[in-house]
């Protein structure tokens, strides 16, 4: 069973045959690589013919057959910046011939391209303003695009295992070009500038008998009142009163359980699915909140502990939990989600050695995700990382495998 991976891109692969032998010479057990993933301009430090790349829209990085895509409004594209015509499939097989196991790691609610050109699949706010970032699971359009999108991702490739990262809903929180927002609101405001107001999600909550409209004005209400401090940490229940939390809640929770399933169903036989998930109930963007077995839909994050019973994931064997600051309290949230999930699901602590970390913290913080219950580490990010980093990719290893 392996307990150490590392993440990369294709890219980082591709063209440099030394990546092999150095990912393994880091400690890894598997290669989590992407298959599909959103937007970015990255480094690439230790590649012998390049230094940056930039991804300018959210790709598949596989073929994109025309006659499974052909006809649907929710269709990816290829990378244009890549010359490989199946990038994923041929570092995957690179890989795997050096005998590193791969995990094919697949974002699929985030992608700025589809949501800008068809605005009304994504997530809209109590203000009516969208986030083209992001699609909303609660439209059987958006679960049928990522079920078959990750399908694609692994079809006919030597994968072990899959990834998924924004398998729920995306919220506020997103780096968009120049980002200007630093700041700007407390947590409970995210929290709830995070709801999404979209005509699928408001039909949800009408079928759960509450009135949509008198939300909508709620939640704009609460987030005018809350303006004047950045610093609110209140639970959601006791902002728009614990009836409506609840409702809201669970029709985005019902939405990201379907999404999940519809997404499962599609993968190949016997694949190893790792479930990017947060334990705070009310979490969005690439690690969604589960549906944590007993705790009150109102519960502030920093009150979450798991709850009695665990949360039912069937098909996912092991959740990826978010660990990139190095503070104490980071190991909060993996003991959460070892309480949360039953002895029958594997907890991952996913951290990073990536600057500002400094080098000298990263065994201490491994050494308290260990503690707290991770089984497994998963670590940010092979090709990002320069020369002077690897360092702590040796410490982690250490840290986490004694």
């Amino acid at each position: 069973m392996v307990t150490v991976a590392g993440h990369t891109y294709p890219w980082d692969v591709l063209g440099d045959p030394d990546f092999p032998a150095r990912a393994a010479g880091l400690g890894v057990g598997a290669v989590t690589l992407a298959a599909a993933y959103h937007s970015c301009r990255a480094a690439t430090p230790l590649h012998p013919t390049r230094q940056v790349v930039d991804a300018s829209y959210a790709a598949l990085y596989r073929r994109v057959r025309p006659e499974v895509w052909s006809g649907r409004r929710l269709a990816p594209l290829a990378p244009g910046w890549l010359s490989e015509p199946d990038p994923f499939g041929d570092a995957a097989r690179i890989l795997a011939t050096a005998g590193l196991p791969v995990n094919a790691w697949v974002v699929l609610t985030h992608n700025t391209r589809l949501g800008t050109a068809h605005p009304d699949v994504t997530v809209v706010n109590c203000f009516g303003e969208r986030y083209p970032y992001a699609l909303c699971p609660q439209w059987t359009e958006v679960r049928e695009y990522a079920a078959t999108l990750a399908a694609e991702a692994c079809r006919d490739v030597p994968v072990e295992g899959v990834s998924l990262e924004a398998c729920g809903q995306l919220g506020l929180t997103h780096l968009s070009h120049h980002e200007k927002t630093d700041g700007a609101w407390s947590p409970a405001s995210v929290r709830l500038l995070s709801v999404c107001c979209c005509a699928a999600c408001r039909a949800a909550w009408r079928a759960r008998g509450l009135d949509d409209h008198r939300i909508v004005a709620d939640l704009r209400a609460v987030v005018r009142a809350l303006s004047a401090s950045t610093d609110v940490d209140a639970p959601v229940a006791e902002l728009i009163g614990a009836e409506t939390a609840s409702g809201v809640l669970e029709a985005r929770h019902a939405a990201a359980t379907a999404l999940r399933g519809e997404v499962l169903a599609g993968l190949p036989a016997g694949i190893r699915v790792t479930l990017h998930a947060s334990p705070d109930p009310w979490a969005t963007g690439p690690s969604p909140g589960l549906a944590v077995a007993g705790s009150p839909a109102g519960t502030a994050p920093a009150a979450v502990p798991g709850a009695p019973g665990a949360t039912s994931l069937p098909g996912v064997a092991s959740v990826l939990v978010p660990a990139w600051p190095t503070g104490p309290g980071t190991a909060a949230g993996v003991a959460a989600m070892r309480s949360a999930v039953g002895p029958d699901v594997r907890v991952g602590a996913y951290m990073t050695v990536l600057a500002p970390v400094g080098l000298d913290e990263v065994a201490g913080h491994v050494g308290r995700l260990r503690a707290a219950g991770a089984d497994e580490l998963h670590l940010y990010h092979l090709g990002l990382a320069p020369a002077g980093r690897h360092d702590g990719f040796a410490s982690a290893v250490k840290a986490f495998e004694g």
